[in-house]
């Protein structure tokens, strides 16, 4: 049993508790006043308010800007046992969301109170990303449970380095369990091949998968543009849908490869109605500005743009090239879709850059549609980082 009397404490500076008492679980290196007794990155330690009051037990690494992530504000614990409680309810949740689905994101990190912590499970193959130094401790406790409770085949990670580099932790991935091969998975309608050995992020963006669904109700006779398609799902939707002819665009000979490949998956790979374009989005959106070649439907579900505050600035000015440009070959009437996945940028930004791109066109835009994430991944509302991704539809007058 773990106790707050054999644990480090974190005393914070005065009035530093308001936002960790409503459950925000960061607490920043230049709140904490000082560090009472021994504890080493990743472990866990007591969080006390200036005033002596215990706020909750947490994840240490004094290496990064986020000192310590709250696990848990249960007083006496054992790890395993909170950590196999934090994973049921995670899974538990899932599976009423999608009972006849055998893949999806299993833990989304601060918004499952598991922090730093990402599962995606693609049948029995569960793919972790570690993101804190107190999960990468831990992370054989993890793989236990997966093991023991959910009969998992396959373990490994695929991290984001940036994040890694954040808080100090090496960037190499590792095979914790079983092998690192190929999953055909579904998302309830489509089938997709995933090589993790030749594949970006965890291999497959569960986060759109609600947002893919719901283009299949305006996509049917039209032209429909795929940029950025990555593996394909928005366009492989709107064939599934009706669609006369879908264009995929990736600067990633490995993603037009899987594009390719996931056609085959759902015997849509017939040649009159789609193309598979190799090339850089701007580059093909100029051509088509040159060859005045038009869409009836233009997605752009381009990468993040800003990956910290310091580059939001450029990369609005991104957004809006890239709006303006998708506009240009979109016929009028027409639908757009456009993603942003760049946390540090607002919805009210990105509609602005929406109208910015519109009003040098001299053409005006009516919103149809707005979402985020499918609800495998959760927003825990008093932590706005857990909200992240923009998927907003528009058409053009």
């Amino acid at each position: 049993m773990t106790t707050t009397a054999n644990m480090a404490r974190i005393i914070l500076k005065p009035k530093e508790d308001g936002r960790v008492l409503r459950g925000h679980q960061w607490i920043f290196s230049n709140e904490i006043a000082f560090v009472d007794g021994d504890v080493q990155n990743g472990d866990i330690a007591a969080v006390y308010s200036h005033s002596n009051f215990l706020l909750g037990c947490g994840f240490y690494n004094k290496n990064s800007l986020i000192a310590v992530r709250i696990f848990t504000q249960t007083i006496d614990f054992t790890i395993e046992a909170a950590f196999l409680e934090k994973l049921k309810s995670a899974y538990s949740l899932r599976k009423s969301l999608f009972p006849n689905r055998d893949s999806f994101r299993f833990v989304f990190s601060e918004s499952d109170f598991l922090p730093g912590l990402i599962i995606d499970k693609y049948n029995d193959t569960f793919v972790l990303q570690i993101n804190s130094a107190g999960m990468e401790a831990h992370k054989n406790i993890i793989v236990s449970i997966l093991q023991q409770q959910y009969n998992a085949k396959n373990i490994f990670t695929m991290h984001d380095e940036y994040f890694r580099r954040l808080e100090g932790l090496l960037p190499e991935n590792e095979i914790l369990f079983g092998e690192k091969g190929v999953e055909v998975i579904s998302d309830g309608d489509i089938k997709y091949k995933i090589d993790f050995n030749a594949t970006q992020k965890t291999g497959f963006f569960f986060d759109q998968v609600a947002n893919r669904k719901y283009i299949e109700s305006f996509v049917a006779g039209h032209t429909v543009l795929d940029a950025f398609s990555n593996s394909g799902g928005f366009g492989l939707h709107a064939l599934h849908a009706g669609a006369s002819h879908v264009t995929f665009v990736d600067s990633s000979r490995l993603e037009i490869s899987n594009v390719e490949e996931n056609l085959r998956q759902n015997d849509l790979e017939d040649n009159a109605h789609y193309s598979a374009v190799c090339e850089d989005v701007f580059v093909y959106l100029e051509r088509c500005l040159n060859e005045k070649k038009m869409f009836d439907v233009v997605m752009i579900d381009p990468p993040a743009f800003a990956k910290n505050k310091k580059s939001v600035k450029i990369a609005l000015k991104g957004y809006e090239k890239l709006h303006r440009m998708a506009l240009s070959i979109l016929k009028p009437g027409g639908f757009l879709v456009s993603t942003s996945c760049s946390h540090h940028i607002t919805k009210e930004e990105y509609l602005h850059v929406a109208i910015q791109a519109a009003r040098k066109l001299d053409t005006q835009l009516q919103l149809l549609y707005s979402a985020g994430a499918s609800p495998d991944h959760p927003v825990l509302l008093i932590m706005p980082e857990t909200e992240y991704l923009k998927f907003i539809v528009f058409r053009k007058r």
